[in-house]
C-alpha cells in the first residue's frame, strides 16, 4: 500500500502543476473579478438570512482565488491581538455545497458574534462560501460551475480508482457527486488546498446539512455534541476534506451536519453551537506547530 510520505510528494508535484495549469485558465478573465462589496451583494439577494448590509459591516475580503467563472472567494480573518498569543489557527469553512443553504447563513452570524467578541483567543480563518457559482444559479446546487462535487475532489489516498469506484458502484454516477475527472481539478478546491498549506491550521471546521449531527475525522477525538447535534461518525469519502485534511494530514476536522439545508436553526441554537464549538476548541486544540507536507511558497 502506498505510504503517505510517497503520497504526499507525489500530491506537491500535482497541486504545483494544477496550480499553474488553473492560474493560466483564469488569467483571461482577471479584469471582469467582481468586488468584495458586489459579491456580498448576491448572496444577500439569494440568501434572505443575510443581509447585505451585515456582510459588508463584516468586511469580507477577495482572498485571490476565484471560482469557474471567475467570482472572489471571500475570506475573513480575525487575526491575533496585539499583545496577546493566540491559541491555535482555526479555518471554518462553509458553501462547500451551496444548496445547504443554512450552512453559509450560520457563518455570518458567526461573523456577527466575532465581530463584536473576538478575544485573540483563536486566530480565525472564516471562508463563509467557498462555491459562489453553485450558490448564484437560479437554483442553487451541490456542485461547482464545471458540474463536480468539491467534497470528492481533494487528493486521497487511491483518488482515481476509490472515487470512482465510488461514484459509479455507491451513487449510481450521480451527477451530484461527480469527483471531478483528477484531484484539485477545480479551482476551488485546489484554492481551498493552497489556503491549508498557507494558513496552517491547527483545526478545521467545516459546515454541512442535513444529517443534524456532528462528524470527525483527525486526533483528538472528536466532540460528544455541538448544541444539540451529538456525535454520530459518517466516515470517511474519496476525495472529502475530512479524509484529505483529517485522516491523511491528522489536522483536526470537525463537521457540523446541521438538521437542515434550507431552514435556519433558532438564534438559541446558533448560538449554542457556537458555544459549545468555542469551549471543545479551547480544550483540545494546542498551539503546538503542525508538520506540514508542503509549505505555501511550494504551491505557488
Amino acid at each position: 500500500m502506498m505510504s503517505k510520505r510517497v503520497f504526499w510528494l507525489g500530491a506537491v508535484l500535482a497541486v504545483c502543476a494544477t496550480g499553474v495549469v488553473a492560474a493560466a485558465e483564469h488569467a483571461s478573465s482577471s479584469d471582469a473579478v467582481l468586488s468584495a462589496q458586489e459579491v456580498c451583494a448576491r448572496i444577500a439577494k439569494r440568501l434572505a438570512s443575510v443581509h447585505q448590509s451585515d456582510c459588508e459591516a463584516s468586511r469580507p475580503q477577495a482572498s485571490g482565488g476565484v471560482s469557474v467563472q471567475g467570482t472572489p472567494i471571500l475570506v475573513k480573518e480575525y487575526p491575533p491581538l496585539a499583545g496577546k498569543e493566540p491559541q491555535a489557527r482555526i479555518l471554518l469553512v462553509a458553501g462547500v455545497h451551496p444548496d445547504e443553504l443554512a450552512t453559509i447563513s450560520i457563518v455570518f452570524k458567526w461573523m456577527n458574534t466575532l465581530n463584536k467578541h473576538h478575544s485573540g483567543l483563536f486566530y480565525w480563518h472564516l471562508v463563509p462560501l467557498l462555491n459562489p457559482d453553485g450558490l448564484f444559479l437560479k437554483k442553487a446546487t451541490r456542485t461547482n460551475a464545471n458540474g463536480v462535487d468539491l467534497n470528492r475532489n481533494f487528493p486521497t489516498l487511491n483518488w482515481e480508482s476509490e472515487s470512482q469506484d465510488y461514484w459509479v458502484r455507491r451513487t449510481g454516477k450521480s451527477p451530484r457527486r461527480y469527483p471531478g475527472p483528477q484531484p484539485l481539478s477545480e479551482p476551488e478546491s485546489l484554492w481551498l488546498a493552497k489556503e491549508i498549506a498557507a494558513f496552517k491550521p491547527h483545526a478545521i471546521v467545516s459546515l454541512h446539512a442535513p444529517y443534524s449531527r456532528v462528524d470527525y475525522d483527525g486526533p483528538p477525538e472528536g466532540p460528544s455534541k455541538l448544541g444539540r447535534l451529538r456525535l454520530d461518525l459518517l466516515g470517511t469519502y474519496p476525495g472529502s476534506l475530512g479524509n484529505y485534511a483529517g485522516a491523511l494530514r491528522d489536522i483536526p476536522v470537525v463537521t457540523i451536519e446541521l438538521p437542515y439545508a434550507g431552514i435556519m436553526l433558532k438564534p438559541g441554537e446558533i448560538s449554542a453551537l457556537w458555544v459549545d464549538l468555542v469551549k471543545w476548541l479551547r480544550t483540545n486544540i494546542p498551539r503546538t506547530p503542525l508538520p506540514l507536507t508542503w509549505t505555501a511558497a511550494e504551491l505557488q
